[in-house]
C-alpha cells in the first residue's frame, strides 16, 4: 500500500499573521506597509546590491514603488508577507510563498527582499523558519528555493537553511536583459522535523550571547 494513499491536497496560505520571537509576518498591505518598505528598501542606508538579482527595481520614485506594492498585495500566487520587527514595529522587508501547487503538495519561498536592517541579525533566519513551518503545516510535501546561480548570497543562504541542492537549469530565464541559470534547492516533508528542530534551537534565547550565535544551524542539525 502506497504511503500516499490517504494523502490529501495541501491548503492555501491565508491572511493570518505568523508570529516569531524576533519578527512577525503580516500579509502585505501596500497602504499600511508602503512607507516602511520604501524606507527599508530604498531609503538612506539601504542595501545597494539588493535589487541586483531581482526581476524589478531599484525604484527611483515612491509612487512607482507604491504601484508595485499594490500588485504584490493583490497577488494570490505569489502570496506576499511583510517582515515586521516584534520589538520596535519597524518594517524590514518582504518575501513570499509562491509556485503554489496544492494538488501536488509543492510550494516555494521566493521574492526574498530583505532590507539592510535584517542583515547579520536573526530576523532573516526566523522569517525563513516561519514560512517553512507554515508550508509544511499547510500539508505540503516539498518546499522549494530557486535563485540565480550567480547569486552567491542566495546560494549560501539556501545551504545554510538546510535546503538540498538539486541542480542547475541552464539558460532558464532572461531577467533584465541578461541570462539566468537557475539553481534549484528543496526540503521535503520527511526532512522537516529535524530541520525545524534545529531552527527552533538556533532561535532559542539560550543560543545567543550578547546578540551573537553560540551554535550554528549546521552544528545544530548534526547534533
Amino acid at each position: 500500500m502506497s504511503n500516499l494513499e490517504h494523502w490529501q491536497s495541501a491548503k492555501l496560505p491565508d491572511a493570518r499573521t505568523l508570529d516569531g520571537r524576533f519578527i512577525r509576518l503580516e500579509k502585505l498591505d501596500a497602504a499600511r506597509h508602503g512607507d516602511g518598505l520604501w524606507a527599508a528598501l530604498q531609503g538612506p542606508g539601504s542595501d545597494a546590491k539588493l535589487w541586483d538579482y531581482l526581476a524589478v527595481g531599484p525604484f527611483a520614485e515612491r509612487a512607482v514603488f507604491g504601484d508595485y506594492l499594490s500588485g504584490l498585495q493583490n497577488s494570490t500566487d505569489p502570496w506576499f508577507y511583510t517582515v515586521i520587527d516584534q520589538e520596535t514595529g519597524t518594517i524590514d522587508g518582504f518575501l513570499s510563498l509562491m509556485s503554489i501547487v496544492p494538488a501536488q503538495g509543492r510550494i516555494e519561498i521566493g521574492h526574498v527582499t530583505f532590507g539592510a536592517s535584517m542583515q547579520r541579525t536573526p530576523k532573516g533566519t526566523e522569517a525563513i523558519y516561519l514560512l517553512a513551518k507554515e508550508s509544511f503545516a499547510l500539508g505540503n510535501r516539498r518546499l522549494e528555493w530557486k535563485c540565480n546561480a550567480d547569486n552567491a548570497r542566495s546560494m549560501k543562504a539556501a545551504q545554510r537553511f538546510g535546503f538540498t541542492f538539486e541542480g542547475t537549469f541552464r539558460q532558464h530565464m532572461v531577467v533584465k536583459a541578461a541570462n539566468r541559470d537557475t539553481a534549484w534547492f528543496s526540503i521535503i516533508d520527511s526532512e522537516w522535523p529535524a530541520l525545524g528542530k534545529a531552527f527552533k534551537a538556533w532561535l532559542d534565547v539560550d543560543n545567543f550571547n550578547d546578540g551573537e550565535q553560540i551554535k550554528t544551524l549546521a552544528q545544530l542539525r548534526s547534533a
